[in-house]
């Protein structure tokens, strides 16, 4: 019984023996009762066992049971960490490692056995390519929001989103997979600089992404004309596009500022009408609809019903498409 005698001398040959058998069971004590195998596996002694508090074991017989997430250890043997590292020297490797943890970049110079880890210690000038690959572990968990997004590079992202979703190629995806997948073409050269989670906050992702954009094709160039920031409309106003959904954009502006206005705005060369939220004057949805035309023709009589009496100074005309927009309030119009 290699448990009963706990560190007794036959213990310790068994241990040796079942090292030397089966090296990859090899375990290192990682909380009690637990132990990580050079192989990568954890297992469970069992509670009372004469092996507990060692810090190494080997395993001969060992069996998981249905849905536990470690294994069971039935039968094995003490050893110190000499035989340890004896045993499973073939698993033995030392080398700068440069990772991801905690928020941030982790640097540590660290010998193995297999998955143990022997000793570790912090590593003060990781190599530059190894920095470079834990910050891509970085972005790739915790998204590339760790950059610096502004306003205007957000709204960069979904009108180029909206284009590539209307037109295609050669207008890019910039979903978080796809500029994983071209991190050197957008990315740097301010990836390979960074040296921490610092350091990637102060890369401005709008100019970044702008790299993306199809310069070669001079199609680049469209870019205002395709998916405009703003589009004026009938008041003289300039309401902002919200591209936040890029099947189809949303242009939030007041009623009255669309009257005269026959034919819902498109974008994307034409081919895609806007969402118009038409606003009551207190800036709520009081409509919403892709096209204008039959709005007018179906829905406004419905709603001048309903507002013109809770905002008697806002003009509701009866015929809204031969009506003349305005920003207003009929005082400001008589004027």
């Amino acid at each position: 019984g290699w448990e009963k005698g706990g560190a007794g001398g036959d213990d310790r040959a068994a241990g040796l023996v079942a090292a030397l058998a089966f090296p990859e069971r090899v375990g290192r004590r990682v909380a009690d009762g637990t132990y990580l195998m050079v192989g990568g596996p954890r297992g469970e002694i069992r509670p009372g066992s004469a092996l507990s508090g060692a810090e190494w074991i080997s395993v001969a017989v060992a069996d998981r049971p249905v849905g536990a997430g470690h294994a069971r250890v039935l039968l094995a043997g003490h050893i110190d960490e000499d035989v340890a590292r004896s045993a499973a020297a073939p698993l033995y490797s030392e080398g700068d490692e440069v990772g991801w943890g905690d928020g941030d970049l982790v640097a540590r110079h660290v010998e193995r056995l297999g998955a143990v880890e022997l000793a570790v210690r912090p590593l003060k000038k990781p190599a530059p390519g190894l920095v470079r690959e834990g910050l891509l572990a970085g972005l790739m968990e915790e998204g590339t929001a760790l950059l610096n997004w502004s306003q205007g590079a957000r709204e960069l992202r979904q009108r180029l989103a909206f284009l590539h979703r209307h037109i295609g190629a050669p207008w890019p995806d910039v979903s978080e997979n796809a500029l994983h997948a071209r991190v050197d073409e957008w990315l740097e050269p301010e990836l390979s600089k960074a040296r921490r989670r610092a350091d990637l906050r102060r890369i401005d992702a709008g100019q970044a992404l702008g790299r993306l954009l199809p310069w070669a094709t001079g199609e680049a160039t469209r870019l205002d004309a395709l998916a405009p920031e703003r589009v004026a409309v009938p008041s003289g106003s300039r309401i902002r596009i919200d591209y936040a959904d890029p099947e189809q954009p949303v242009l939030a502006v007041k009623l009255q500022e669309m009257f005269g206005l026959a034919e819902t705005p498109r974008i994307a060369d034409g081919t895609v009408p806007v969402l118009v939220h038409l606003l009551s004057p207190a800036g709520r949805p009081a409509a919403v609809t892709a096209d204008l035309a039959s709005f007018w023709r179906d829905g406004y009589r419905a709603v001048r019903a309903e507002l013109r009496g809770r905002y008697p100074k806002h003009p509701w005309p009866e015929d809204p498409v031969g009506a003349e927009a305005t920003r207003f309030t009929k005082a400001r119009l008589r004027r």
